[in-house]
């Protein structure tokens, strides 16, 4: 943010809040501000204004959040924690000003896609159709498999199911091999916890899917198989973007020299991101507070 861009207050507020987080000098700020020092210093002595005060404890609220989740939220989850905590409505362009005045930023990395080539025994049609809401718990599931890399380029895999109703990850099997047998655990723990339930469940056309195995699977659950089409990651777009927030809030952030590390640090992430992980699409709850609320 330019400060020179905002009211006159604001420019005071900011040099204030610049001076004291970043320790720049006065004298360069009020420059950049193109305001007069003696201006700031005659606002600096008066007595703080009711909106500023509040500005003053919120800045407080959102570094304590933001040092907490160790920078991984940006303005957007930031208020919507904020908000949830203290009972409030603030506008996200409020905590964006208040952030950028304190330089913080969320801390951000995109994975790159990768795309396999499969054999299928048997495919499935796209029923699912990138219809990505759901009325009720267990009506639509989506599952995928993702890679991680640790120590000297040894791989692990992340299998996992979600519910389109509230997002939340149903199952999920963590191993060292891709393989048909971390898919059917996948679903098996899937199916275990959820007896009585038949949902549709969608995947891309990876090979654990295309078997007679999986199908097998399905049939027996009397569960409907829906399958994305060649090439088109979007129309799995819940579960990709479930991995983009699992490695972009802590596997990009951290270096890890065995398997034992990487799967505690995975299966903690996956409990944040059930229990305590707030989203606005479901009423800033989290995906169990909301999965609660429907039972």
């Amino acid at each position: 943010m330019n400060i020179s861009e905002v009211t006159q207050e604001k420019k005071y507020f900011a040099i204030s809040e610049l001076h004291k987080e970043k320790s720049y000098s006065i004298s360069s700020l009020c420059g950049i501000a193109g305001v007069a020092r003696s201006s700031y210093y005659k606002w600096l002595k008066r007595q703080p204004s009711k909106r500023e005060k509040e500005n003053t404890k919120l800045s407080e609220e959102i570094k304590d959040l933001y040092d907490k989740v160790k920078g991984i939220y940006g303005y957007r989850r930031i208020t919507i924690n904020i908000n949830h905590k203290l009972d409030k409505n603030y506008n996200h362009k409020r905590i964006y000003r208040l952030m950028k005045i304190m330089g913080l930023k969320s801390i951000i990395r995109k994975k790159r896609k990768r795309y396999g080539k499969s054999k299928p025994q048997y495919i499935a049609e796209n029923l699912l159709n990138r219809e990505f809401s759901a009325s009720k718990t267990n009506e639509k599931w989506v599952t995928d498999v993702t890679e991680f890399k640790y120590g000297n380029n040894s791989k692990a895999y992340l299998s996992a199911i979600l519910d389109l109703y509230d997002n939340s990850i149903v199952s999920y099997v963590i191993s060292n091999k891709n393989d048909n047998k971390l898919v059917f655990n996948t679903i098996d723990l899937a199916i275990e916890a959820n007896p009585k339930s038949t949902p549709m469940i969608h995947s891309d056309r990876g090979y654990q899917y295309t078997s007679h195995g999986f199908k097998k699977r399905i049939q027996n659950a009397n569960m409907v198989h829906s399958m994305s089409r060649p090439g088109r990651c979007i129309d799995n777009g819940p579960m990709e973007s479930f991995w983009g927030i699992l490695k972009s809030e802590k596997y990009y952030l951290n270096k890890y020299n065995n398997f034992a590390d990487l799967r505690r640090d995975i299966d903690n992430d996956i409990y944040f991101y059930n229990y305590k992980r707030l989203q606005k699409r479901l009423n800033s709850l989290s995906p169990v507070e909301y999965r609660a609320m429907a039972a």
